[in-house]
């Protein structure tokens, strides 16, 4: 385990929120806000990998500080993984509204909406570099169901279950998601280390 807080290299409240409750007190746990970071860390890789290792390494270098950043992204197999990476800003904004319309709209007319979520955890510890994985699979609705949660939540069923992201109590989402899994990897981790 950590002796000292770990930062989580975020600047969305939705993560941070859904992260710390995920965590449950497993290590202290820094936001950006907290290291005093207003920063709009780039995320110009083409993967999602690449995507958490810029923002892991950004607070490494301009902090000196051991932390670990997220990116995810959900990926729609007919549309050959799209809009994966570039999922915040699938339609040219970060408007997720705008996102969820475009997609549906690229989806309209196809039976196979098989999909899912995939997040990875980059942590720069100790000046190592690890990452970790989280899938989930699913499908794409014809239109948004719920109000909870963010992002493709409302157009997102997991396998075996009948309803959206959107549609479940926070803490049924954070004990299946895929933020869920590459998080339980990491504390896993952080456990043995």
């Amino acid at each position: 385990m950590t002796m000292h807080p770990l930062v989580f290299a975020t600047n969305n409240q939705h993560k941070l929120t859904e992260v710390q409750a995920m965590i449950n007190g497993s290590f202290q746990l820094q936001s950006l806000h907290d290291i005093g970071c207003t920063d709009d860390i780039p995320e110009t890789a083409d993967t999602l990998e690449g995507n958490a290792a810029l923002k892991s390494n950004y607070i490494l270098e301009q902090y000196g500080l051991d932390c670990f950043a997220d990116d995810s992204g959900l990926e729609v197999e007919v549309l050959d993984n799209a809009p994966g990476v570039y999922s915040a800003r699938y339609s040219g904004s970060r408007d997720m509204q705008q996102n969820m319309h475009l997609l549906l709209a690229n989806l309209a007319n196809q039976s196979n909406r098989r999909a899912r979520f995939r997040t990875v955890i980059s942590l720069r510890l100790a000046g190592k570099h690890y990452l970790f994985e989280g899938i989930i699979h699913g499908h794409i609705t014809t239109e948004e169901q719920g109000t909870n949660g963010f992002g493709y939540d409302p157009i997102f069923i997991p396998e075996g279950y009948s309803k959206t992201f959107a549609e479940m109590r926070a803490e049924e989402k954070n004990k299946i998601s895929h933020r869920y899994q590459a998080t339980q990897q990491l504390i896993s981790f952080l456990n043995t280390h």
